[in-house]
């Protein structure tokens, strides 16, 4: 393999992508903005034992997907494989308990060695939204709102279905937990031998498997939502009327469920098929032991995660950005003053191309390959003059400004 080739799972983003992705952040933020989020962001890598311990020890993200090395110093540190649980971490370092609710949003890369496919990359982006400090559904239900609102403004809400459930609290879930492995056990022979283990530590992990056998087991296996207790019936009943009042449409997914003992209540994934086996787009759920868990004060959370490469392949074509002006200086006396008026129209809010070399033909060219609004051509005469022709790109038209007026003439270009 090649030194000069992108390591395997990775790639460059390059300018059209990149403005897809950045419409997918920038309209993420300015919602998340307006519903009260502020933006955060945490280290890229943190010690391994938070996400060691967050995750499970046995959860394939831990024991297959992480990047985890040994620094200098000798301490095991690991490449962020999500969000969470370093925003619970942040939480609890910053002593954010006092200033609860804690409302974030953030973004950037994430780390996974798994297959690369279509929309999944080992390095890939996330957006991320957290609230901390809350408890009861009223949260769950403005996070969903948000989500729903995200993938709205970025026209996607009739590509997706939000899919709901519920797991109940910790008597809800220690019961069925009984139930579920009451029932497995009838089935032990027929589980895939990861599946087998997942039976002592996590069975409810079953319920993601891939495997065509452990999944026609489960397709028969007792459910959740049947074991719950009044109090968890009365957050769900709460949370779906709350989505109704909100205008979220859902559909009732009984087998989706988190495997990890700190996830509660309301859990949920944002699905499409347009973009093949791996339909979600953007998945959460509460967590109300997570900060417990990590050595904090019990802490309820919600929130969810989205790919931005997933929803950048989504979306339809974002709208254009500012067109620039081109300043094209005429003859070498010119190259000074270009430069110095080229200055002046960027600090006046204006997008300008200056190019490097080039006669008038290559210039003018090269003003139509990047879509320019308007042309500003300055000869060895018009600078005599102190002036400059403006040439609209898209007329033709021409006409010669003063230099000292250059900037209130091309304010139509903004």
């Amino acid at each position: 393999m090649s030194s000069l080739q992108p390591v395997r799972g990775t790639h460059d983003i390059l300018s059209d992508e990149s403005r897809r992705h950045r419409w997918v952040s920038k309209t993420a933020r300015a919602i998340a903005a307006s519903y009260g989020y502020g933006e955060i962001a945490t280290p890229i890598f943190e010690f391994t034992e938070v996400f060691a311990r967050t995750l499970g020890e046995t959860s394939d993200i831990v024991t297959k997907e992480m990047y985890t090395f040994d620094d200098r110093g000798g301490d095991s540190i690991t490449l962020r494989p999500e969000f969470t649980a370093g925003i619970a971490r942040a939480f609890m370092s910053n002593g954010l308990a006092q200033q609860v609710p804690v409302k974030v949003f953030c973004q950037g890369p994430i780390f996974r060695y798994e297959r690369p496919q279509k929309g999944r990359l080992r390095q890939f982006h996330q957006l991320d939204v957290e609230v901390l400090g809350v408890p009861g559904p009223l949260p769950d239900i403005e996070v969903i709102a948000l989500a729903a609102h995200i993938l709205d403004a970025l026209g996607l809400r009739d590509k997706v279905v939000l899919e709901l459930n519920t797991l109940g609290d910790s008597e809800s879930r220690k019961a069925y937990r009984a139930k579920l492995v009451a029932y497995l056990n009838d089935f032990r022979d027929r589980l895939s031998e990861d599946s087998r283990v997942r039976l002592e530590r996590n069975p409810l992990r079953i319920f993601d498997s891939k495997d065509k056998g452990d999944q026609a087991v489960m397709a028969e296996a007792p459910l959740l939502v049947d074991t719950l207790n009044d109090a968890s019936k009365v957050f769900f009943d709460e949370l779906l009327a709350g989505l109704d009042a909100a205008g979220v449409a859902y559909r009732l997914n009984p087998r989706l469920v988190r495997g990890l003992d700190y996830y509660c209540h309301t859990a949920f994934e944002f699905t499409t098929e347009t973009l093949g086996s791996q339909g979600a787009v953007l998945a959460g759920g509460r967590y109300d032991g997570l900060v417990e868990m990590m050595g904090g004060r019990p802490t309820p959370g919600i929130g969810w995660a989205a790919g931005v490469e997933r929803l950048a392949m989504m979306i339809d074509e974002p709208p254009a950005e500012a067109r620039p002006v081109v300043m094209v200086p005429i003859g070498d006396e010119t190259r000074s003053l270009a430069l110095e008026l080229t200055q002046r129209l960027r600090h006046a809010g204006l997008t300008v191309d200056l190019g490097y070399s080039g006669n008038l033909g290559k210039r003018m060219k090269r003003a139509n390959k990047v879509n320019a609004c308007a042309a500003v051509l300055l000869g060895e005469d018009e600078m005599a003059r102190q002036a400059a022709t403006v040439r609209d790109m898209d007329s033709g038209e021409q006409s010669e400004v003063p230099l000292a007026s250059l900037e209130n003439h091309l304010a139509r270009y903004r």
